[in-house]
This record gives C-alpha cells, sequence and structure tokens, in this order.
C-alpha cells in the first residue's frame, strides 16, 4: 500500500483575474525527455490526485478557471480541513485510514469538453442501466443478497479497483509507468492492475475477446503518448457505461515532476455525445506493493453473517 501523504500538484499560472491555462506544448518548449531508444520519456511514479471536482460546480458556471483569490481561499480552505483531519483524537476520514491530500489545479472542473465541465445527458437506456447500478451499489453496501463471493463488488473481491478510465479519489491515485522499445506498462497502484500497451500498430483484438481494462492499443503523436482502449467486459462500468465504451487517453509531460493527461470516452449506447476530462499527474515517491486479501477478513465475515442470518426464524 503506497501510505506517501500527497500535497502538491502542478500549478496552474496564476494572474490578477482568471487563471490561465498554459497549452501543454508551450510549457517548457525547450526541454525533451526522451529514452535511450528515441520515444518521449513518460517513465517514473505519479499521482493523479487533486481536490478539483470531475464536474463543475454551479457557482463556477461559464468558467474553466478558478480567480486566483478563488484558488488561494480553496486552498487555504483544504489546508486548514486537512490540518483538522491530523488532530488527536480525530477518527479516518470518510472511512479511511491514510488520505492523499492533493489540492486544487486551479481548474473549476477536470471536465474540459463539453464546455460547460458536465457529463453529457445519459440516454434512455443510460439512465435506466445507471439507476440499475445504483440498486446493485446500495445492495452491496447495505444488505445483500450474499449468497456468495459473485455478489460483492468487485474491489472487495481483489479484481480490481476502479474501472478505466481513473478518475481520483480519496487514496489509491499513484501510477508506475515504465517503457521498452515497442510498448508502454502502466501500473496501477490499487490493487496492483498493470496494463502492458503496444506500439507496434497492431489491431485490437477480436471483438469476442473481452477483458476488465479493455484492449490498449498506442501510438506517439509528436511528444504525446495516445492509447485508444477497446473490447472492455461487461462485469464492470465507467459512469454507466457499457462494454463497448471506447476510450482514448493522452499523456503529454510538460515538466520533470509533470504529466498532462486527458482522457475522451465516447458510448452512444450510454451519453449523447463524447466526453472529455484532463487531470494533472505529479511524481511522486515510490510505489508500494498493495496487497489486496480478499478484502482481508471482510468477505468472509459478510458471508458467515448472511447465512447465520438465513439460519434465524422467519
Amino acid at each position: 500500500m503506497h501510505f506517501r501523504i500527497l500535497t502538491t500538484l502542478g500549478m496552474a499560472l496564476i494572474v490578477a483575474g482568471p487563471i490561465v491555462s498554459i497549452p501543454a506544448a508551450a510549457q517548457n518548449p525547450a526541454k525533451q525527455w526522451r529514452t535511450p531508444w528515441g520515444d518521449p520519456d513518460l517513465q517514473g511514479s505519479w499521482s493523479n490526485s487533486t481536490t478539483t471536482p470531475l464536474e463543475r460546480p454551479a457557482k463556477y458556471a461559464g468558467r474553466e478557471f478558478m480567480t486566483a483569490a478563488e484558488l488561494a481561499e480553496r486552498r487555504a480552505a483544504e489546508k486548514a480541513a486537512n490540518a483538522k483531519r491530523d488532530d488527536p483524537g480525530q477518527g479516518p476520514s470518510g472511512g479511511f485510514a491514510w488520505f492523499e491530500g492533493g489540492s486544487p489545479d486551479g481548474r473549476t472542473s477536470l471536465i474540459y469538453d463539453p464546455a460547460d465541465g458536465k457529463i453529457p445527458p445519459l440516454t434512455p437506456a443510460g439512465e435506466k442501466r445507471q439507476a440499475e447500478l445504483n440498486k446493485s451499489f446500495q445492495r452491496a453496501r447495505n444488505n445483500g443478497p450474499y449468497d456468495g463471493p459473485e455478489d460483492m463488488e468487485i474491489r472487495t473481491r481483489c479484481i480490481i479497483r476502479d474501472p478505466l478510465p481513473r478518475v481520483p479519489g480519496g487514496y489509491g491515485n499513484s501510477y508506475e509507468i515504465v517503457q521498452a522499445p515497442g510498448s508502454v506498462a502502466i501500473y496501477h497502484e490499487a490493487i496492483h492492475d498493470t496494463r502492458i500497451v503496444p506500439l507496434d500498430g497492431r489491431r485490437h483484438l477480436d471483438p469476442s475477446v473481452r477483458q476488465w481494462f479493455g484492449d490498449p492499443r498506442g501510438h506517439w503523436e509528436g511528444d504525446t503518448l495516445v492509447v485508444e482502449t477497446t473490447n472492455f467486459n461487461d462485469q464492470t462500468s465507467f459512469q454507466a457505461s457499457t462494454q463497448n465504451l471506447r476510450l482514448v487517453e493522452r499523456w503529454t509531460r510538460v515538466a520533470d515532476d509533470r504529466i498532462d493527461y486527458r482522457f475522451t470516452v465516447s458510448d452512444p449506447a450510454t451519453w449523447t455525445k463524447p466526453w472529455s476530462a484532463v487531470i494533472t499527474w505529479s511524481a511522486t515517491g515510490p510505489l508500494y506493493e498493495y496487497a489486496c486479501h480478499e478484502d482481508n477478513i471482510d468477505m468472509y465475515g459478510i458471508l458467515t453473517g448472511a447465512r447465520a442470518h438465513d439460519r434465524e426464524p422467519k
């Protein structure tokens, strides 16, 4: 498990008035990060922790960035909240015994397309699927049924932590990128999943082959790694998406300690149009093993409790 407390992210340029974004390609045009074989070098340990929300709050409607004053106020409030969380006698926050802080990056939302910073409306089928997922989540969190391990959440079963694309949460936001000629490996801290991305131009797997993290195919566009992933299975879902989700991710190194990461998701069966988000990846310390042991003893306890409940008089 990675217990390092993360408190900084790459900063946007602060000027009087609105925060101004620096285009990735213009931040350090003279700097080149290259592997020994000449590919852009993205290698290292990275965190995407941030407190910037996925969707834009109403108070920032029509604005992609906060003002300098708003950002300073937000950071001060979060610093005070983090200090209070560490006070003696305070219990874990949100159920976590540890917390990766992160900080706002000056954006009002991670979503930048559509311009309103909101997830596009769901299709009728997407709305129905989202309602079913909500019910399933509540059953898993509350009263079951717990007839067997298959009724448990996939993270409790130590299969995967979350589906792709990964949006930052309270912890488990760290990654390691390792490159070799013709491929890139992206290691997720949470439940130690590793995505192997071939860069040799091979075609996607046959549509009949479905995988938890889909079938990635990558290539370079200048200094940007572009990865298209298809062939997801139907055992998990990102924001109510189907197994036909198409995910396009882009990694561009913009500083020694910073990567500009963007993703676009499209699924006509779920959303009325594609949407995109941007998340700063910041350099962090070494990752340690995330040892998932069937949720320690929780699964045994939950299933044992369910069997005891079954034996109670009706």
